[in-house]
């Protein structure tokens, strides 16, 4: 067996191998956030709290917001936000266009975008 050298592009130690642009594997606290942001639906949402309570002891909402930051593009991310009815940094002019469109009930349509938690809020079960 010959060593790669670090030159070689499918080298491990190489920054710019395609390995390390990929996101990990999803473990089974990521499967289970993913779902649960898939189930919310159109013109709801839930907090990062919220979803951190429901699936029950363990992560918190810090977790939650991490498994968002990295595999959030997968599922409807604009479901999810800050318990204050606020959508995740920088996004709120992206996450504005998917509460118009799915009626979502909000607070303030103008920096910063704020959704009515008391009308949106989805208690996690159909």
């Amino acid at each position: 067996m010959t060593p790669t050298s670090p030159s070689d592009p499918t080298s491990p130690s190489d920054p710019t191998s395609p390995s390390d642009r990929e996101a990990p594997p999803v473990d089974d606290f990521a499967g289970l956030v993913l779902d649960m942001v898939d189930s919310i639906p159109p013109g709801r949402v839930m907090s990062y709290g919220d979803i951190a309570e429901y699936l029950g002891a363990g992560p918190g909402p810090r977790q939650v917001g991490r498994v968002l930051a990295v595999y959030g593009g997968a599922v409807p991310w604009w479901r999810v936000i800050h318990s204050n009815g606020t959508p995740a940094p920088g996004h709120d002019s992206r996450a504005l266009e998917h509460y118009l469109a799915e009626g979502t009930p909000l607070r303030s349509a103008r920096p910063p975008v704020r959704v009515d938690m008391r009308r949106a809020r989805w208690p996690g079960h159909p």
